[in-house]
């Protein structure tokens, strides 16, 4: 049973790490929508550009 704070420790920190991921990858998935609205946007720009060449 000595070993036992430091189970403890070792999954705190697992939960700990687990939470920091997920929002991690809820802001990444925000931040990708985010350009691909803007890189969509400026594709429609350079075609509409094309067209009146």
């Amino acid at each position: 049973m000595e070993y036992f704070p430091g189970i403890i420790v070792v999954l705190f920190f697992c939960v700990i790490a687990i939470i920091v991921t997920r929002m991690f990858i809820k802001v990444s998935k925000k931040e990708q929508e985010k350009i691909d609205k803007q890189y969509g946007d400026q594709m429609k720009v350079n075609q509409s550009n094309q067209r009146d060449d």
